[in-house]
């Protein structure tokens, strides 16, 4: 019997997991995860190597087959899939893009169809079905069918205008053009026509169609720089290279036509930095990896043109796989409202209930015996009851308002584009608007509770800036001037004494600037000479200028900023670099490039001088130069104190250094590196030893300190969001480092808060752990000891986490993929067993999320680094689940889509070259900053305008409908309604709908000034203070109170009076007629209290609604409408007859202040003794705007040993260029010409 391992996890079955790898990918088994064996890597032999492999090998999970040039390969039966019954379909999709929802045929049947899914619209459909029949219905159909159609129309256009901005987004993105062989020809195409095995010419500056193979390019050696903006928010320049076979044969067009290689590779999945596949032509096969790939979304940069056959197309492509499923996002509001609806139902019931027992022992009672009543039909007394029962719940409707959902959905379109207009959310730089890219969350903005961010062009600009330096021990870049005396206004440094200075750099210092150009101190010249020669950068030269091309921004702005001081790289060949010293041009031999890696965390170069001399040049962080210097350092201590400095500020720091070596030396060593360089095994560990051997007794010469540039109130946003009791996480791909420098820059973390890792995490989630474990199913006392804190005592804390230990704590490690194994059939009591443990192993994983949840959610802030796209979806997700609070995700890359679309609200940063983010954003601006305007001004108005709103709106339709319940009791419960049919009519729809719309479109407790300026107002939404189960009960009970007075007041004036004419005003159309005028002035001047905020608009609204009631009222009982429609208007006459008693009047004058009056006096000692936060503002706004301090940025406190903060990431996460220079790829030869590679003819096209 083959005994199976127990699914539980412990701890200890793990080992440390690395902080500085990204975790396996999405949909990786620990198959492929497991180390290959290492196979032999040397430069250019490696990288482009030909690698034969016999065709009938078998490549694991290579399903996935490509025809180059050939459309009826994927019309084979193996290829085709079964859609639906016996239709088949081929597996490749096409290359265009739906994300609408309708076309002219499905919208209306479609569109009727989600309507009537909403639980109330299905309810009015049936209602006017009931209505329809006479035996049970006293109201008349059009009083449904009416504002059924209303509800139905206005959402429907909404609906339909949502959906046309879907389409003409797709259709801008399938109609971009790019040329692809069609009829051996290049012809210009619709993306939307591409098809998988297509071949394609991309030319600079535009954008990836499709997941290609790159075949050939206009560079050396097929060479393709491209931009990942899109994909990661990065800007910074990437290479591909294409194999060397595809880059000799495939230049020419007729080439291209003819080019018939197959490609056996994965399937299509998620993996953005993996690819394994082969390609077979010409009977050979050739091994393909990712960096013979370029993916969707990239932009083809510094590459004049480049040729690639299409592997996936369309929804096929890693970047529409990593957008997740796109999920219908709803309000808590909306959730709430729901189960409201869900409650009136209830009520609504019971009452018909009730009353149509009343009518049955009525019937009993009283009906049977009075003749005058009999209507012809010998029914029953319980029958009568029971169509009774349907006929209260058509008069009752009213319970349920249908107005509601298209008020809702009116007041939350205009306030998108309230949001749309904000002229204070505009960039100008970018001209980028804010845009609500959808209208049903936007209350949702003011119950944020946790915000997760990236970090890469999100709270960053990924511009990196050189700001300071330590050079001999003398730090430089503070403002001072030519004699090294401080400033108190910065003036910039005049660059214009050097002819090859960047425009764009900005630097302060006139005295670094007097020492350079003096030459007089050597440390200075050794220092901007290492940062001009020691990198990886390629230089491209256009219009006589100088194009660097880093692998990261960090390397960039070292390159750029010792260019503006003087020392300029020119040029470089695979082993010699060309530098302008001061503008001198001087040719250096590079000897060896030893290049950065994560666990070197460093890079050199050996370059011999003209004279002869042999000298290391190295840079790296601190950590790892202080150990590798040699013992006899004057200038040590004062350089480290110059980093504390420096990261005191925030900066990212690097050590520079050298050493002279003899010629004997270098040669021994250089057989040394040549024989690691060929290894066949083990090839990075024998370099990184080779490269030790030489990286020792370094002279310091100083440091530099580099700025990840925030975007502009990134700090002031964080600050802001945090006094409003809202938690930010940062979830990125970046460094541990790099991202807790952000921190530190932004100001999540300061010099006081307490950090917590991942290793210290997971020691108190095992103890955790291990506790509820062997306290499980103990006393109460145990249970609740298992609540308390993981932090005991008070002080800010932080956690900083990897992708690596995410997946080590949340257990989240795959597994193994099931090989077909020859077993015996399981008992039934080994299958219990199985069970048993599974469910086990579930509740533990369970467990320990929750646990890493509550803990995490204890910090002040968490940063997440190393985290891939799902992992971040993952973390959002948790805290959905665990902590029930309303998420916000805000991020501008493809790789924050998954988490955008899993959070309640999603944000796009616009106005990047990436736009993938946006697209699948809720709202989208162009910078973070904008964001504390989304929530604490606009979510925060939203938040309240919807809860005054729907108070309001549920007060008024319960005083209007319970006044029929009132009524039964003197109609014998016989469904007769109070009011004319006409009056229910438009009740909701013109007599009470605007005033209380206009206060959920223009209510404002407080400016937007002091919305900003006091962020604690923020807090009701987060709680819930302002719309619940408690609020509806107070609404409906003060309905219910107010129909009490709007029913008995005139039913007591009435009782037994005389009018002036002699005649009893008491009869029931003229009851009526008051009960409904007594109601609209209630009703009216009720939302008048509850107005903070007035406007002309709602003054003319509440009072115009009035004069159009007594407008239409009169019409309608004109003897003039009753000729014309005698049975549609009964109530001829009465409101002139009526109205013209002061009698009356005085009756609804004194219905209003038995009404009004208490909630005056209520609300009067409410804001004395009990004042809401804002009322408290308002009152002392004029103090407190004088208290109110500005907000400034923290001063980080000066303090010695704090290296620990320092951020030394100067470099690229990934290699450099090294291994490119070092075998020549990237050196341009003369080339042939466009026209020529194109073939003959192109002219003619």
């Amino acid at each position: 019997m083959i005994s199976e391992r127990d699914s539980e996890t412990t701890f200890e079955e793990y080992s440390q997991p690395n902080d500085e790898v990204m975790p396996y990918s999405d949909d990786e088994t620990e198959e492929e995860l497991e180390p290959r064996q290492p196979g032999p890597k040397t430069g250019q032999a490696q990288s482009n190597r030909d690698t034969r492999e016999s065709r009938d090998t078998p490549r694991r999970d290579c399903s996935w087959q490509v025809k180059a040039n050939d459309h009826h390969f994927y019309q084979q039966p193996q290829f085709k899939r079964t859609m639906f019954l016996c239709f088949k379909r081929s597996k490749y999709k096409g290359n265009a893009i739906k994300t609408y929802k309708y076309n002219p045929i499905t919208f209306l049947p479609l569109n009727l169809l989600e309507q009537f899914k909403r639980a109330a619209n299905f309810y009015f459909l049936v209602l006017l079905i009931l209505q329809s029949i006479p035996q049970i219905s006293t109201l008349s159909w059009y009083t449904t069918l009416v504002p059924l159609l209303l509800v139905l129309g206005i959402t429907a256009v909404k609906d339909l205008v949502d959906d046309i901005a879907r389409h003409r987004m797709d259709n801008e993105v399938n109609n971009r053009r790019c040329e692809v062989i069609r009829d051996g020809r290049f012809k210009s195409t619709k993306w939307k026509d591409i098809k998988v095995g297509d071949i394609l010419r991309l030319k600079k500056n535009t954008f990836v169609p499709a997941d290609i193979l790159l075949l050939s390019s206009s560079e050396p050696n097929s060479l393709c720089y491209v931009e990942t903006a899109e994909l990661d928010g990065e800007t910074n320049l990437k290479f591909k290279m294409a194999l060397e076979v595809t880059h000799r044969h495939l230049q020419e067009e007729g080439a291209m036509a003819n080019f018939d290689g197959l490609v056996e590779c994965e399937e299509p999945n998620n993996r953005l930095d993996k690819f394994a596949g082969t390609l077979f032509w010409r009977n050979s096969s050739y091994s393909l990896d990712a960096d013979k790939i370029l993916l969707r979304g990239c932009k083809i940069r510094n590459t004049e043109f480049c040729h690639g056959m299409v592997i996936f197309a369309g929804a096929d492509t890693k970047i529409m796989k990593n957008s997740g499923k796109t999920r219908f996002k709803r309000t808590k509001i909306d959730s709430l409202m729901n189960y409201m609806v869900y409650t009136i139902f209830i009520v609504l019931i019971l009452l018909s209930a009730g009353l149509a027992i009343g009518h049955t022992y009525w019937e009993q009672q009283v009906g049977n015996s009075s003749w005058y009543l009999y209507d012809a039909e010998d029914f029953s007394p319980p029958y009568r009851g029971f169509l009774n029962f349907w006929g209260y719940i058509i008069v009752l409707n009213t319970m349920v308002p249908i107005s509601l959902y298209v008020s809702v959905e009116v007041i939350r379109f205009v306030q998108s584009y309230f949001i749309n207009w904000d002229l204070q959310m505009y960039y100008p730089e970018k001209d980028t608007a804010a845009k609500a890219r959808t209208t049903t969350l936007n209350e949702q903005l003011g119950q944020i509770h946790y915000i997760f961010s990236d970090k890469t062009g999100t709270l960053t600009q990924n511009i990196m800036t050189f700001k300071k330096c330590c050079i001999n021990g003398q730090r430089y870049g503070d403002c001072r001037d030519g004699a090294g005396q401080l400033q108190s206004h910065p003036e910039q440094v005049d660059f214009s004494w050097n002819v090859h200075a960047d425009g764009k750099f900005s630097f302060y210092d006139h005295y670094l600037i007097e020492q350079i150009r003096a030459g007089k101190d050597p440390e200075i010249h050794k220092f901007f000479f290492l940062l001009a020669i020691c990198h990886t950068v390629m230089v491209d030269i256009s219009d006589g200028q100088l194009n660097y091309q880093a692998a990261s921004p960090d390397e960039g702005a070292l390159v750029t900023a010792a260019r503006n001081f003087g020392y300029v790289f020119l040029s470089r060949t695979q082993n010699t670099i060309t530098l302008s010293e001061m503008g001198a041009e001087r040719t250096y031999d590079v000897l060896a490039i030893l290049d950065f890696n994560s666990d070197r965390k460093r890079m050199s170069v050996i370059v011999r001088e003209p004279g002869g001399n042999i000298r290391l040049y190295c840079k790296g962080a601190d950590t790892v130069i202080y150990e590798r210097l040699h013992p006899s350092n004057p200038k040590r201590e004062a350089t480290e104190e110059a980093l504390d400095v420096f990261a005191s500020e925030t900066l990212r720091t690097l050590c520079l250094c050298y050493r002279d070596i003899d010629p004997e030396e270098f040669e021994a060593w250089n057989k040394k590196f040549l024989e690691a360089s060929v290894a066949t095994t083990s090839r990075e560990e024998a370099l990184d030893k080779a490269y030790e051997e030489i990286e020792r007794n370094l002279i310091l010469l100083g440091a530099t300190a580099i700025e990840d540039k925030l975007q502009d109130g990134v700090p002031e946003t964080i600050a802001r969001l945090s006094k409003a009791d809202i938690k930010i996480w940062v979830l990125t791909g970046d460094k541990k480092e790099t991202a807790e420098n952000i921190g530190f820059s932004c100001e999540l973390l300061t010099d006081e808060t307490t950090i917590c890792y991942g290793e210290d995490t997971s020691a108190l989630l095992q103890t955790r752990l291990e506790n509820q474990r062997n306290t499980a199913g103990s006393s109460a006392h145990s249970s609740l000891r298992m609540n308390e804190p993981f932090f005991q005592g008070s002080g800010d804390r932080a956690l900083i986490i990897t992708g690596s230990w995410l997946n080590e704590i949340l257990l989240e490690k795959k597994k193994k993929k099931k090989k077909l194994k020859l077993k015996f059939p399981r008992t039934a009591e080994e299958e219990k067993q199985q069970r048993e443990k599974r469910q086990r192993a579930e509740a533990y994983k369970e467990q320990q999320q929750q646990n890493f949840v509550e803990l995490a959610c204890e910090c002040k802030a968490v940063i997440c680094c190393r985290v891939t796209p799902k992992q971040k979806a993952m973390v959002v997700e948790l805290v959905k689940k665990y902590k029930k609070a309303i998420t916000l995700a805000i991020g501008d890359g493809a790789n924050d889509v998954n988490m955008i679309k899993t959070a309640h609200i999603g944000v796009g940063i616009s106005g990047q070259e990436g736009m993938q983010a946006v697209m699948s954003s809720d709202y989208s601006f162009g910078q973070f900053r904008y964001l504390q305007r989304l929530l604490l001004v606009h979510g925060r108005w939203s938040y309240i305008r919807m809860c005054k709103f729907l108070r309001y709106f549920f007060y008024k339709n319960f005083a209007f409908t319970l006044v029929h319940i009132w009524y039964s009791f003197f109609n014998g419960f016989s469904a007769q309604t109070a009011y004319e049919d006409w009056f229910i009519t438009l009740y909701n729809v013109l007599y009470s709908s605007l005033p209380v719309l206009l206060v959920g479109l223009l209510e404002q407790d407080v400016s937007d000034k002091l919305s900003l300026r006091f962020p604690r107002l923020y807090v009701v939404g987060q709680k819930d203070l302002l719309f619940n189960y408690k609020k509806f009960f107070l609404s409906l009970l003060h309905g219910a109170i107010t129909s009490l007075i709007i029913f008995f007041i005139p039913y007591g004036a009435y009782l037994k009076t005389m009018g002036q004419d002699g005649e009893a005003p008491s009869d029931y159309q003229s009851f009526a007629v008051t009960a409904a005028s007594s109601l609209i002035f209630v009703v009216n001047f009720q939302i008048g209290l509850d107005t903070s905020y007035w406007t002309f608009v709602n003054a003319f609204s509440m009072f115009g609604s009035i004069a159009l009631y007594f407008g239409i009222t009169f019409d309608f009982h004109s003897a003039g409408i009753h000729v014309l429609f005698p049975s549609g208007f009964q109530f001829t006459g009465t409101a002139p007859n009526a109205l013209r008693q002061p009698y009356l009047w005085l009756t609804m004058v004194l219905s209003i202040a038995i009404c009004l009056l208490p909630i005056v006096a209520q609300r009067f000692l409410a804001m004395t003794i009990w004042p809401s936060e804002s009322d408290r503002i308002l009152r002392h706004r004029r103090q407190l705007a004088a208290d109110e301090q500005l907000w400034k940025r923290r001063p980080s406190a000066f303090r010695r040993g704090i290296s620990a903060r320092r951020s030394a990431y100067a470099f690229s996460h990934q290699r450099g260029y090294a291994d490119l220079i070092a075998s020549g790829r990237s050196l341009r030869k003369k080339r042939a010409p466009l026209p020529a590679v194109l073939g003959p003819g192109a002219a003619k096209h």
